[in-house]
């Protein structure tokens, strides 16, 4: 038989929640190693996963358990919308077109796993043919990073770690926001032009899951890393192949299905939770 990996639990506060979590850390008789105010590492032994969970309760506090070993990870594969940034980029196409609400039920079906990730993407880039391409400068304009995002990025950059967006979204807002934040690789898909107007289409190769689960092996292995070395994250259906690949999954602030399937989770924290869930310290951040 194996011996079993020591185990690290990491409670991580939402916004707000600190002084929940110093009240729990407070209650569970183990050594605490407080990463900053809204972190802290717990190093399992009598207490276990349930016993803080049941602690945890509806707070607004996520927790992480993982191995001890190995957590600071090598290399990062990044969700773009809903994740790296708040925005859903083909609702804020639609919104030029009155249609706001109609893409985004199809983008919520699609990302809880209800139907089927390329015809959904399909239909709806559909639905932009005829729309004026300097609308792409327009939407680009809406675009709002996600909390944590410049922290986490900076923060991992300085610490060597490799990085890359691999998204179901399109080249024309993702690689802004790749230089914006110091990303060393972008994946995703490019929206076809008719003149100066959109055709309704994609220009193959499309982005999808597999494409996703692919970039994270292929960089994988260019960096001559293990996948015990990488962390993923996302929020919708065609994310969940890469994380479950990685070493560290994480599924943020997930559709229902994703979050359910996920090993990892962060509901409730920012994006600089990934950093606290690999042992980082807040005065170790960059960025912010």
């Amino acid at each position: 038989m194996q011996p079993q990996r020591p185990t690290v639990i990491t409670l991580i506060a939402g916004p707000g929640a600190e002084k929940h979590l110093a009240k729990i850390a407070a209650t569970l008789d183990e050594r605490i190693d407080w990463l900053g105010p809204a972190a802290c590492d717990i190093e399992a032994g009598s207490v276990t996963e349930a016993v803080v969970r049941a602690a945890v309760g509806g707070l607004p506090i996520d927790v992480v358990v993982q191995p001890a070993a190995g957590r600071k990870k090598r290399l990062l594969v990044a969700d773009l919308e809903s994740t790296i940034i708040e925005n859903e980029m083909l609702e804020e196409l639609a919104d030029f077109l009155g249609m706001r609400a109609h893409v985004a039920e199809i983008t919520r079906r699609a990302m809880n796993g209800e139907i089927d990730f390329v015809a959904a993407l399909t239909e709806r880039v559909a639905l932009l043919r005829g729309l004026r391409a300097s609308v792409l400068d327009e939407a680009a304009r809406r675009v709002r990073l996600m909390p944590g995002a410049a922290a986490l990025l900076a923060t991992l950059r300085r610490a060597g770690v490799r990085t890359a967006l691999a998204s179901g979204g399109f080249t024309v807002f993702a690689e802004p926001v790749a230089a914006r934040l110091g990303f060393d690789r972008v994946v995703a898909n490019r929206l076809a032009l008719d003149g100066d107007r959109l055709a309704g289409t994609l220009t193959p190769p499309l982005v999808t899951a597999a494409t996703k689960l692919e970039t994270l092996g292929a960089l994988t292995a260019e960096f001559g890393l293990t996948l015990d070395e990488t962390v993923a994250v996302g929020d919708g259906a065609n994310d969940l192949p890469m994380l479950s690949a990685a070493g560290l999954g994480i599924a943020f602030r997930a559709k229902p299905a994703v979050a359910a399937a996920s090993r990892w989770r962060i509901d409730h924290a920012d994006l600089t939770a990934l950093l606290y869930a690999q042992g980082y310290r807040r005065a170790e951040f960059a960025g912010d």
